[in-house]
């Protein structure tokens, strides 16, 4: 299969021997392995004979010096053949048995060269058989239908040139040509089922290289996950942090009670964002999901949140108007505290002093809808580094969850982020 074949199936990817021949290579014809090793095909190396095709050869050989030998028996007995065309006849048989050996690496050529030698010499029989089948087996059709034709042409020629004198005439021509039909379409057999496990093969390697890509894509969404993970669970523990920090910065006559307790909340505070990243980070370094972790927030959380934002001196109203928060589903109650949480570190960043309002209403049927409000702040606010990041991400995870999210500033020059989550 080389040579025009080459390009009837895609190779192997490069480097990548097809573990189906380890070990067994030498059952495997010369020709299939070279179509499945593109470094021999770009290097131009031609294939080398494995031990069946040392064996096959023998055997071809065999069976044209057979084929040979029994035509000479019948030239011999012929009586119209003079001895001088018996030798010349001879002569052109042990040539073309010869040639067999070389039916790998010029087949085209050879079936041509045997159609004229099998015109001339009935011992030129059997390895005009063996060149036509090795044609079939390596050229695509239209050298074969060429080649064949010519050669169920010339039968009639041939018989009629030199009759046999135990067959008639019109049986002769018959076999002659059914015998050359079948070694064409046996040939033409064996070479779909070499192209078949060529595109089988391929077919295979793509299927790998698709579940591999597949794979790798998953990987990645869930690293674009976690990455949206941290900065919604650390930019909120960090702007606590800031927040007493500052408080701590610019109160520094405070009484020491209120001293101590924004301590411990920046202590808290340090305390659970150094666990979150390192639960983030090991699952980075595991490259999948830890299932092993803390639990995530749901919808029932998001008391809890209010409560750490007012502890940090948050002014923060929540309106929550879901009758069982715990009936919410998991994915959609983690979406919706992930959305509220976003928004009051937003709130933090770029609106501190202000009261923020926190709603949250929804039935069964009807959806989750969450909204966070703040009013516009009074004053200059310096702005905040990789301000709009965090409701990118809001509004992927919100996508993604089957929902949607909005924000922008209202007409009184306040923000809001509104987002609406199914809830089946």
């Amino acid at each position: 299969m080389s040579g025009d074949n080459a390009g009837q199936a895609s190779p192997v990817p490069t480097g990548e021997t097809p573990a189906l021949f380890t070990g067994r290579r030498w059952f495997i014809p010369s020709a299939l392995l070279h179509e499945l090793d593109p470094d021999a095909a770009r290097a131009g190396r031609r294939p080398r004979r494995t031990a069946r095709d040392w064996v096959v050869d023998f055997s071809c050989f065999l069976l044209a010096v057979l084929v040979g030998a029994v035509a000479v028996e019948a030239l011999n007995d012929n009586p119209h053949v003079p001895e001088g065309l018996a030798v010349v006849d001879q002569l052109i048989g042990a040539l073309a048995c010869a040639a067999v050996w070389l039916r790998r690496r010029w087949p085209l050529g050879l079936a041509v060269a045997m159609t004229v030698a099998t015109f001339l010499s009935d011992t030129a029989g059997g390895a005009g058989l063996i060149a036509l089948f090795t044609l079939a087996v390596h050229r695509p059709f239209r050298y074969v239908a060429w080649v064949g034709g010519i050669n169920v042409a010339l039968v009639p020629l041939y018989y009629w040139l030199r009759p046999d004198a135990d067959i008639p005439y019109l049986v002769s021509v018959l076999f002659a040509g059914l015998l050359t039909v079948a070694i064409v379409g046996w040939g033409m057999f064996v070479r779909a089922k070499r192209q078949l496990m060529v595109s089988l093969r391929d077919q295979a390697r793509r299927a790998e290289t698709e579940a591999r890509l597949r794979a790798e894509q998953a990987q990645r969404l869930a690293r674009e996950a976690i990455a949206r993970e941290m900065h919604d669970v650390l930019a909120h523990r960090l702007t606590l942090l800031s927040v007493h920090a500052g408080a701590l910065e610019f109160r520094p006559d405070a009484p020491p009670a209120e001293t101590a307790r924004a301590a411990g909340v920046i202590r808290e505070s340090a305390h659970e964002a150094l666990q979150d990243l390192r639960e983030i980070i090991g699952v980075l370094r595991a490259a999948e999901p830890d299932d092993t972790g803390r639990p995530q927030p749901t919808l029932a959380a998001l008391d809890t949140l209010v409560a750490e934002s007012r502890e940090a001196g948050m002014k923060v109203a929540l309106d929550q108007r879901v009758g069982d928060a715990g009936a919410v589903p998991s994915s959609v109650g983690r979406t919706a505290y992930r959305i509220a949480q976003e928004g009051l570190t937003n709130a933090r960043k770029h609106a501190p002093g202000t009261e923020v309002t926190v709603t949250v209403t929804g039935a069964p049927g009807a959806g989750l809808t969450v909204r966070v409000h703040n009013p516009p702040p009074e004053g200059e606010v310096p702005p905040v580094p990789g301000s709009g990041q965090g409701l990118i991400g809001l509004t992927e995870r919100a996508t993604l969850a089957g929902g949607r999210l909005e924000h922008g500033h209202t007409p009184e020059g306040g923000f809001e982020v509104r987002a609406w989550l199914p809830w089946g």
